[in-house]
């Protein structure tokens, strides 16, 4: 007689219907039961603040898979054979007997489970820091369906005028857009001196400008410090600073923690950053015990160190590594992560891989070398949109570490690409002879990463010359007695400007008027233009006629993230 497998599964949402759906298909027979606390199963919570905030109408999506069928229960049993138990909360696990004990939250019922194979994917949930005025009514979080259906009534019934959101993170920012497009006054407090920390300063200022065009408030360097209401109800929140803001309506994202209680009860070993330790199989301290998901470290591939990496898509890549290890044994690996994301903020589109030169310093970079670029995604001709890229490496190999992109553009796929590339361990010469598509309606010529790593080498070889915006606002505010030059033309000019007192000269006039540039051919010249091609083009020309000290503005007018003249 055959002996079937007995698999458990903790936790419904990615990485568990995803262990179960792939260890089903690498053997029919086995007893597969899936154990979930909520009352829904495989839900899609990476589009919860879009279906609060109007994207679509159709609660039901977040639940269906893309034949339309809902994923409950019957669904699970009818379509793959897996017994699916929802609102049960698993009470305990004893390693040795091998069963698991779960409640029915809606009856009380215990039942115990035998397995030959768990798996734990119990996810993670939000943090709720301990504020004063913390459990009013008008405080939610946006983890669960219930919270995405308390916010979608609250825009339905047009029940909020003004929403804090406390946290500028990712979820954050993605609740802080639908609740603007909504209709409500929404402001961010972020107590990090940017939002959007995997970012570097300079980059996720252009995104914060972006917000402030669309209506968003946004209030970085400073945190809530205590949560004002009328009875029961939250009216107002009172910054540390001691700003009271009057608000309906608060969202707490201020980041997730995974959910280890289970893996503590057991015995497991939990790591330093607080999520359950797996090795390259997602096998935990216990044999016979997985995890997947957010409630697992995984490992950086660029640090090495152990990392949270709460993303979607990480979470039903695990899920499948551990469906089939728990069936055919440890034959396949989840190496780690880079940390690729990406995000819609109104017209823009965020993206990042790898490190940020923040980051890559705090992990012990120092010899790294970086450079910001602008331009369109497609040719003027088909009506590109502006990108702008960061990209980061290392100096001495020149192995790219990281790339940011942002922009109304399309981020994703120069995201998407860079991602490749550093898991690829390309460098940025590797990277700027890449093969990529091109076509007129889907990008230039050069390709903006490509064009990124042109100029990232042309900084390294020492062909050019550039200045952060940051250094330059630094010096601009020192008085340093920069020469500025703008090389854009009149038109131009008239329609944006810094304000600082830079001298006007078009490209195209300035080999005819080089007795208006300093006589002392050591004083320090910045260039610029919108996106600094025209910039480098006149560095060129000053450097060969004698000037020694000419910089060029990276990313041009186009990523200056302070304010301007005009």
């Amino acid at each position: 007689m055959e002996v079937r497998r007995r698999i458990v599964v903790v936790g419904g949402t990615a990485a568990g219907p995803k262990a179960a759906a792939k260890a089903r298909r690498m053997d029919q027979h086995a007893e597969i039961t899936i154990v979930q606390r909520e009352p829904d199963l495989s839900m899609a919570t990476c589009g919860y603040p879009y279906y609060v905030g109007g994207s679509f109408d159709d609660r039901n999506l977040l639940l269906a898979a893309p034949t339309g069928a809902l994923r409950d229960p019957k669904f699970f049993l009818d379509v793959k054979g897996i017994k699916a138990l929802v609102n049960t909360e698993v009470e305990a696990v004893d390693p040795v007997a091998h069963t698991v004990l779960c409640n029915n939250l809606l009856t009380g019922e215990m039942t115990t489970h035998p397995y030959d194979k768990l798996v734990l994917a119990t996810g993670a949930s939000a943090v709720v820091p301990p504020i004063p005025g913390i459990n009013l009514k008008g405080i939610t979080t946006l983890q669960s369906m219930r919270d995405t259906d308390y916010l979608r009534q609250v825009r339905d019934a047009k029940a909020a005028k003004k929403a804090v959101v406390v946290g500028g993170g990712l979820i954050g920012i993605e609740v802080a857009e639908a609740l603007r497009l909504s209709g409500i006054e929404v402001t961010v407090v972020e107590m990090m001196p940017q939002i959007l920390a995997f970012l570097d300063w300079e980059i996720a200022k252009l995104v914060e400008n972006h917000m402030r065009a669309k209506g968003v408030h946004v209030a970085t360097g400073d945190r809530v410090a205590e949560f004002l209401g009328a009875g029961e109800r939250l009216t107002a929140v009172r910054l540390q600073r001691g700003v009271e803001m009057p608000c309906d309506l608060a969202v707490v994202a201020v980041g997730v923690q995974p959910n280890v209680e289970l893996a503590v009860a057991i015995g497991l070993e939990v790591g330093d950053c607080g999520g359950i330790c797996v090795n390259e199989y997602l096998q935990t301290s216990e044999p016979d015990i997985y995890a997947a998901g957010d409630c697992i470290e995984v490992t950086h591939l660029i640090t090495g160190k152990k990392v949270l990496a709460p993303f979607g898509d990480l979470a039903n890549l695990q899920g499948r590594v551990a469906g089939q290890n728990v069936i055919a044994g440890n034959k396949v690996t989840f190496p780690g992560t880079i940390q690729t994301g990406v995000c819609k903020v109104f017209d823009f589109t965020v993206g990042s891989t790898g490190l940020s030169e923040a980051s890559a310093r705090r992990n012990g970079y120092d010899r790294i070398v970086s450079m910001v670029t602008a331009g369109p995604d497609k040719p003027h001709y088909m009506k590109g949109r502006l990108l702008v890229v960061k990209m980061v490496a290392h100096a001495e190999t020149g192995h790219v570490l990281g790339v940011q992109c942002v922009g109304a553009g399309d981020a994703s796929k120069r995201i998407a690409a860079a991602a490749m590339a550093i898991q690829g361990k390309l460098t940025v010469g590797d990277l700027g002879n890449a093969d990529l598509p091109y076509a007129p309606p889907f990008s230039p010529p050069i390709d903006n990463l490509i064009v990124a790593a042109h100029c990232l080498e042309n900084k390294m070889l020492g062909r050019v010359h550039t200045i952060s915006s940051t250094e330059f606002k630094r010096k601009l505010d020192a008085k340093e007695g920069l020469f500025v030059l703008d090389v854009r033309g009149p038109d131009e000019y008239e329609a944006m400007r810094l304000g600082v007192g830079e001298k006007l000269i078009p490209l195209g006039t300035l080999r005819k008027r080089v007795n208006e540039l300093p006589r002392d051919k050591g004083k320090e010249i910045v260039c610029y233009c919108k996106i600094s091609v025209r910039a480098y083009e006149a560095a060129t020309f000053l450097t060969a006629n004698g000037w020694t000290n000419v910089r060029v503005l990276e990313g041009g007018l186009s990523a200056w993230p302070f304010e301007r003249e005009k």
